[in-house]
């Protein structure tokens, strides 16, 4: 059985549902991801499950127990959960211990206790060294991970996370993305974790929760969610991707706008009518030499922007009909803009879309 249980769980806002008949389980001790754009619904839904707001609709379930639902909700207190925020939320005039030692003192822990866990905390989270530091003497990692720090030493059943890393810079966000998933693997808390950076997900989660528009798109492993996107929406939302719509001309064919027919190696087709092919930026193979294979899965285009990046080159290709390609290519394949390319889709790495 689930840990965590959203049954159905919807939160409106005058006659708009922002989030709309949600159903996920959450199995103990796993990272769950809400993953999408602002305003999606995922900040609204990890708030009716801290108990900051009542659900409208549906029900909120922990270890079996029902803690939310409509006109009769646990009081945050009463869910043993602890939540980091955007905005660290510390004390500004106590040091990193009395801060990590806050919500044991309110729980009238006995002081040597206090000072046991917050010892082992500190240790774990590399703070150790900084405990009678204030906050405003800390960078912003090292205040993360004092926020982290004082919502895992109350050992809570439940983690929740609002976009902790939103505030960091670049090379911060990369380290920190690391550190919550190496403390997460040392505490083994049922954690629920709100951002809308795919970077962040693919790092820390076993499970990836897309959601669009109050609903749930897809739900699946980074794996599944990355190379199995079942809606445009997934394939654009997840990482770089072409997006060639058409009509299914044969079992796995669909002829798409330019006089490009692509044969899929994977994916599930629309039920009837226009489909969609998604193919990642960098599955495309670019070449200045025309394929040697069949009709399918190759057209010739000019290309209309090139970037180079250090680690690769980024191109724009112009294909019959107007329509743009982007693929990305070895940083050895220098095409000056204007000349003429050919790419290569591999059926293999062609998906369609059943939505």
């Amino acid at each position: 059985m689930a840990f965590v249980e959203l049954v159905g769980l919807t939160k409106q806002f005058g006659s708009l549902a922002v989030v709309n008949q949600v159903n996920l389980n959450i199995e103990k001790g796993s990272l769950v991801c809400l993953l999408g754009p602002s305003g999606c619904g995922k900040t609204t839904t990890l708030r009716l499950i801290a108990g900051f707001i009542e659900p409208s609709g549906g029900e909120i379930r922990v270890g079996g127990k029902r803690i939310s639902a409509p006109g009769a909700s646990a009081p945050p207190e009463a869910r043993n959960m602890s939540m980091i925020f955007q905005s660290y939320a510390l004390w500004p005039h106590m040091t990193v211990y009395e801060n990590v030692a806050y919500g044991l003192r309110l729980r009238k822990l006995s002081k040597d206790e206090i000072r046991v866990r917050v010892d082992e905390i500190l240790s774990i989270t590399k703070l150790s060294a900084l405990a009678e530091r204030y906050p405003a003497e800390l960078s912003g990692g090292q205040q993360q991970r004092v926020s982290l720090a004082r919502a895992l030493v109350i050992k809570p059943e439940t983690l929740l996370l609002d976009e902790p890393l939103s505030n960091l810079d670049a090379n911060l966000r990369e380290e920190m993305r690391f550190e919550i998933r190496r403390l997460h693997d040392a505490f083994r808390y049922t954690t629920v974790y709100v951002t809308h950076d795919q970077s962040e997900a693919m790092t820390t989660a076993d499970l990836i929760v897309v959601m669009n528009q109050g609903g749930i798109e897809q739900a699946g492993s980074p794996e599944d969610i990355y190379q199995r996107p079942e809606s445009e929406f997934v394939a654009r939302f997840i990482g770089g991707t072409n997006i060639f719509r058409g009509k299914k001309i044969s079992a796995d064919t669909v002829a798409c706008e330019g006089g490009l027919n692509l044969r899929c190696g994977s994916g599930s087709f629309a039920a009837q009518g226009d489909t969609a092919v998604s193919v990642r930026h960098h599955d495309i193979l670019l070449s200045e030499h025309k394929p040697t294979a069949s009709d399918t899965n190759a057209i010739a285009g000019t290309v209309a922007r090139q970037i180079y990046l250090g680690s690769h080159r980024d191109y724009l290709v112009t294909i019959p009909g107007g329509e743009t390609v982007r693929t990305v290519a070895p940083v050895s394949v220098a095409i000056p803009v204007g000349q003429q390319v050919w790419l290569n889709f591999p059926p293999e790495n062609c998906r369609a879309l059943a939505r």
